[in-house]
């Protein structure tokens, strides 16, 4: 299994950067998409999860409103769109996947599958 981000890079405060996340070597329907973040010596914290079939969304709430999460179960890819960015947001990305149809699974423990991360900084 493998999980490949992509889309990080630097951007001035107020804009906008979309994030991907590119799955290969499992059935990506059939599993729960997460994206979370890091930031040096802090633990990793939850951004959001997908449903398996897209239908249900949730989002932490310090970036809901300013970040959609997607995605395309036909190309095998996540998406995290990110909008009104602030110095806040830098952080190191990771996409995440857990094998279940079901929902609300915002611990990082909870994921079995994860992304080498990309990193997303923001210039104020």
């Amino acid at each position: 299994v493998q999980l490949q981000a992509s889309g990080g890079g630097l951007v001035q405060a107020g804009g906008s950067l979309r994030l991907s996340c590119t799955a290969s070597g499992l059935t990506f329907s059939n599993y729960l998409m997460g994206w979370f973040r890091q930031v040096p010596g802090k633990e990793r914290e939850f951004v959001a999860q997908i449903r398996w079939n897209g239908d249900s969304a949730s989002y932490w709430s310090a970036v809901k409103d300013r970040f959609t999460i997607s995605r395309d179960n036909a190309k095998s890819t996540l998406y995290l769109q990110m909008n009104s960015l602030t110095s806040q947001d830098t952080a190191v990305y990771y996409c995440a996947a857990r094998g279940t149809k079901g929902w609300g699974y915002v611990q990082d423990w909870e994921y079995d599958y994860w992304g080498q991360g990309t990193l997303v900084t923001v210039s104020s």
